[in-house]
């Protein structure tokens, strides 16, 4: 496939490696397990996937955090630095709007952004995603055992060049795969990233929570989830629909959580994904858009369409993870640049020029 491979740095120095190809409406792949940006573009696992996407669309993915072709010796893979590495690899594409693809783990990863950035979301389509770890569950002893056992698994057994260890989870992805079908897997498994940085991430999967963002997300999103998966099992699917307001879901007849375009089940995902983006217009780069307010900076139009939704700075700062004293400082920016003087001033003018309003409604 034709791709043009580009480096961005996140918000802790870390390099991060994003691949663009197609041309249209923006769509971005948030970033899940096991990636490899060239292995990717020939796997005949994943290929069907970026034709499909790039088919209308400048679709960009992006290699998650010590995998792939971003910066491999990284100590922080925690949500929230992954968060930060979706961030900065849509700012470094120069995009104003852009619809979400969140796949598997990339889900959450598309429901945070969408929740923090709501005037930079158009649409998300999540598949097999999930807006809670399996470590969040209520586990008895035993299945924390078996856990703690296949992360142990993955830091020993994940690079070397035995596929045992990882043809465990190739059975687990796809079930009904064939046996090539398993070793391009097994491979991408052991070039995506090392043992200790599969691990870790794996780790950084099973904790994750982020229910409490779900209902803030605003834009149209649609959730299609296998019936049989039995990695992400389809109750996951239906409660990440049910907490996403407006969210529509599809329950995908497949065992599957890799769909693979011999099976049946790969048409009726093709059709869903056509449909509801078929209405997607294309966004401008920064430098072209025309913003409500031109003379603010991306982070201070945030604050302000917070404040425009009735937070106060406390709740900005948790929300944009930043401290209350940056959040002041970009207030203060805020009110010299637009020549207010009132939070309540900035209120009125900020949901005048659209701001605020999503959350006004629900």
């Amino acid at each position: 496939m034709r791709q043009q491979i580009q480096f961005c740095t996140s918000a802790d120095g870390t390099r991060i490696a994003f691949a663009t190809m197609g041309s249209g409406p923006p769509l971005v792949r948030a970033a899940s397990w096991m990636t490899h940006l060239e292995h990717d573009a020939i796997n005949p696992i994943t290929v069907p996937y970026w034709e499909e996407f790039a088919r209308n669309h400048t679709f960009i993915r992006y290699d998650l955090r010590g995998h792939g072709l971003s910066e491999r010796n990284v100590e922080d893979m925690s949500f929230a630095a992954w968060v930060k590495d979706l961030e900065a690899v849509i700012d470094a594409a120069g995009l104003d709007r852009v619809s979400l693809i969140g796949m598997s783990a990339g889900g959450p990863l598309a429901i945070a952004y969408a929740a923090y950035h709501p005037q930079r979301v158009q649409k998300m389509m999540l598949h097999g995603a999930f807006v809670r770890g399996i470590r969040v569950h209520d586990l008895r002893p035993e299945q924390i055992e078996q856990i703690d056992a296949l992360n142990h698994m993955v830091e020993v057994g994940w690079g070397t060049k035995h596929a045992a260890f990882r043809q465990i989870f190739s059975a687990l992805l796809i079930p009904s795969g064939n046996v090539d079908q398993w070793q391009w897997w097994n491979e991408l498994q052991r070039q995506s990233s090392s043992g200790r940085v599969a691990a870790s991430a794996l780790k950084t999967m099973q904790g994750i929570d982020i229910r409490y963002l779900a209902s803030s997300v605003a834009c149209p999103t649609l959730v299609t989830h296998s019936t049989g998966d039995t990695s992400v099992p389809f109750a996951e699917g239906r409660l990440t629909a049910s907490l996403i307001p407006g969210a529509r879901l599809v329950a995908v007849n497949d065992r599957n959580h890799i769909l693979i375009k011999a099976d049946p089940a790969w048409e009726e995902f093709v059709e869903e994904f056509r449909n509801f983006f078929c209405t997607d217009t294309p966004s401008r780069p920064l430098s072209a858009s025309q913003p409500a307010f031109p003379q603010l900076s991306a982070r201070e139009t945030e604050v302000l369409d917070l404040i425009a939704r009735g937070m106060d700075n406390d709740q900005i700062a948790a929300r944009l993870e930043l401290s209350p004293k940056t959040v002041r400082n970009h207030i203060t920016s805020i009110f010299s640049k637009l020549e207010i003087y009132t939070r309540s001033k900035a209120v009125v003018i900020a949901r005048e020029a659209g701001l605020g309003l999503s959350s006004l409604s629900r």
